[in-house]
């Protein structure tokens, strides 16, 4: 079931549609919103667009750095299953 979730992020209003909660769509755009706020706060006078993709260049950072541990931790635990399964032979 897609859910429909008003959020502000910037100022600025959007209609959201998720199969995720109202609260998981509210808590994920406050993330978003912190991280331009972030953006402008470090860099004064720059453009809210400028600002916009900066934030979503260090999401984007922070998402490929997450996926690059998790599958490094799949292939170590992969590896470690199977020598835990050699040992039951």
């Amino acid at each position: 079931m897609r859910n429909k979730t008003e959020v502000r992020i910037f100022g600025q209003k959007f209609t959201l549609r998720s199969d995720q909660s109202e609260e998981r769509m509210q808590e994920i755009a406050a993330y978003v919103d912190g991280q331009i706020q972030e953006v402008l706060s470090k860099s004064p006078g720059i453009s809210a667009l400028n600002a916009a993709i900066l934030a979503a260049l260090n999401i984007a950072g922070q998402y490929h750095s997450l996926k690059q541990e998790q599958d490094e931790a799949a292939v170590r635990i992969s590896h470690k299953a199977e020598i835990l399964s050699s040992l039951f032979e």
